[in-house]
Formats: C-alpha cells, structure tokens, sequence
C-alpha cells in the first residue's frame, strides 16, 4: 500500500516532538514557530496546499569542550521515505573538514532503511563522528594557507515526455526547479523536454516531485555529471531555468496537433554546446537546414 504526504507528515510532528523532549533547553532546537501548526492545519484539511517543508536546526555539544556543532535540518514532504536534507556546520570547522563531515554524515544516513525516522540518528552521528575533524582543523598557520582544492559535481538530466501543455504541470516544474536551485529549460508543447542541473540530490528530488503522482509518458533519456574543482556554477550550460517556446507546426486550436519547430530546438541545444543529446532524445541525428 503506497504511503501518503499525511502519513509522513504525522510521523515528521512526532520526531519533533521526540526531539523537542530530548533538546529541551533553550536554543537547543531552532524551529520556527508558525512550521508546525502550518503542518497541523493540513493535517486537518488535507485538500488545501501542502505546507512548506518543516525546517529546523539543532544545536549539539561536542567533546570535552563542548564545541557547537549546528545541523540543519530540511524534511521533504514524503520524510521518512525521502531521505531528509541535513548539514553539519561549524565555525570551529575549516571547509574541507566540513565538507569531509557531511559527507561521512550523509554516506552514514544513506545506509538506514527508507522509511525510519532518522534525525536523533544524524545527531548522535555528529556527536560521535565530529571530534577528528574538529581536532584537524587546528591547523598551523602555514598549512592554512595552503588552498584546499575541492572536487564537486554537476548533474545534468535530459527528461523526454511526449508533450507538455497544462499550465499547473508547467508551474510546478517551473516552482519545482527555482526552490531547487536547477538551470535548465523546460520546453513546451510536443514532443516536451526538460534539462536540469545542479547538484545531484536536487536534480533527483525534482525528478520524483514532477513524476508524482501519476505522469506517465514522460522518461530520463540521458543523465551527465561533470567534475569540477571551481564549483558547479562554473560548468553549468545554462545561467538560469528557461521557458522555451519555438514556432509550432499544425493548427494552433488543437492541442494534440502542436508540434514544436525541433530545428530550432537542435540549433538551440548547439549554442548550448548539446547537440549531441539531440539524437539520444528523438533517435535521429540532428541537422539544420542551410539557410
């Protein structure tokens, strides 16, 4: 039997209130106040809109000297059975240590059973887990000096539906990748395609968002990633999320005759040094006409 938002958001209110048991102390946990009776009202009218995603931080004592380490804390709405957004920052931590921390932090989380209730389990993760990081990040002088290269990775998805008219459809993907921080374009009528990129879990998080709950004609053609030491900003192909919409063949009054123009979608996807995604998305190689 599928789970549904509500059964998930239940179970988010009872993890808060577990957790706001167990950090009782005044800035121990930073939830903000409207989160949770936002949640509490669609629970009891679960055909409005769903509220925003329950956010929080949590403030935990490390080691001896009781060194803060915070751990944010953002819940999609289908938390446990979508793992749960979380970093570990600390200002007596370096970058690559923190980096090295939530990267242990979300391998660890990666490894629990979907479905679990999972955040007193980050904690005590990072409770148990930050101590050597902290300990390296007292570094001499001379060693802080020298830059820390860090390797990142961009993900690139290229999504072909058979078409893409309705305008709810149209703005949830457009909502969807503007809260997720993903470039792209979203091309409209038929056939429909969709790129994203950014980073790979909210590349995914899209995917699953715009899928639910019953699109079906609709498929991942091709994924990319693309290895960077300068940030992923620097090998994104697009600067922002575009709304394309070429000349159209066949009769506008019917929809299901409103064929995009795919010459000027291939001689965009070349200025966008993409054209070879061309022939994975429709099968055929791609070529302009001379003009």
């Amino acid at each position: 039997m599928a789970v549904t938002v509500k059964e998930c958001l239940e179970l988010q209110l009872l993890e808060v209130e577990m957790l706001r048991s167990m950090f009782p102390k005044k800035g121990e946990i930073n939830l903000d106040e409207d989160a949770v009776p936002g949640v509490q009202r669609y629970l009891r009218n679960a055909d409005g809109a769903l509220p925003p995603q329950l956010e929080y931080s949590i403030a935990i004592d490390v080691g001896e000297a009781k060194v803060k380490v915070e751990l944010q804390v953002l819940l999609p709405h289908m938390y446990p059975h979508v793992a749960p957004q979380l970093f570990a920052r600390s200002d007596a931590l370096h970058r690559q240590q923190q980096l090295q921390l939530n990267t242990g932090l979300a391998s660890h989380i990666s490894s629990l059973d979907s479905g679990e209730l999972c955040i007193y389990e980050a904690v005590q993760w990072v409770k148990d887990n930050s101590l050597p990081y902290l300990e390296n990040s007292k570094i001499s002088p001379e060693s802080a000096s020298k830059e820390v290269v860090v390797k990142e990775t961009l993900h690139r998805m290229w999504i072909y539906s058979h078409h893409i008219y309705r305008q709810e459809l149209r703005r949830k993907i457009f909502d969807c990748a503007k809260k997720l921080n993903l470039t792209g374009f979203c091309l409209t009528g038929k056939p429909g395609v969709i790129c994203v990129e950014g980073l790979r879990e909210n590349c995914e998080e899209f995917w699953r968002v715009i899928r639910y709950p019953n699109w079906k004609h609709i498929s991942c053609k091709h994924v990319e990633n693309i290895e960077t030491e300068g940030g992923v900003d620097n090998v994104r192909l697009f600067r922002a999320f575009e709304d394309l919409q070429f000349q159209a063949h066949g009769d506008y009054g019917l929809r299901n005759d409103y064929h995009m123009d795919l010459g000027q979608f291939l001689e965009f996807l070349k200025q966008h040094q993409s054209g070879h995604v061309f022939q994975i998305l429709f099968g055929v190689e791609g070529k302009l006409s001379d003009k």
